[in-house]
């Protein structure tokens, strides 16, 4: 498989919450990670543009149904940067976890500024 893509994690946040997760839904999380570093274009069912956002994208995972999201952006086109994770109880995206999402991107590239 090419390597289209880089995945990296900014903080803590998705690898307390993967750390949770059974065995099964990891894997799945992995697959669609595999997915995302070597697909060109990757199908809207699994990573989707959060709209009213400037480039913040959610990585959608559905296990047992249930629904799990990975907020994320990229950085340069080739990176990804995984921010804050979370199960999806109701059809709208909770305003809270979009605006930890937001916040973690924009101290992700203030930090990147400074180097």
């Amino acid at each position: 498989m090419k390597k289209e893509r880089e995945i990296i994690f900014y903080g803590e946040h998705f690898v307390q919450y993967y750390l949770t997760l059974p065995g099964r839904l990891q894997e799945k999380i992995e697959y669609i990670f595999k997915l995302i570093k070597s697909v060109k274009r990757i199908p809207e069912k699994f990573l989707k543009h959060i709209e009213g956002t400037a480039g913040l994208f959610e990585i959608r995972i559905e296990f047992s149904g249930n629904a799990h999201r990975i907020f994320c952006c990229f950085d340069g086109g080739n990176l990804v940067v995984l921010f804050n994770a979370f199960q999806k109880k109701t059809q709208k995206t909770p305003t809270r976890e979009i605006d930890l999402a937001e916040r973690l991107m924009e101290e992700y590239f203030k930090q990147k500024g400074k180097k």
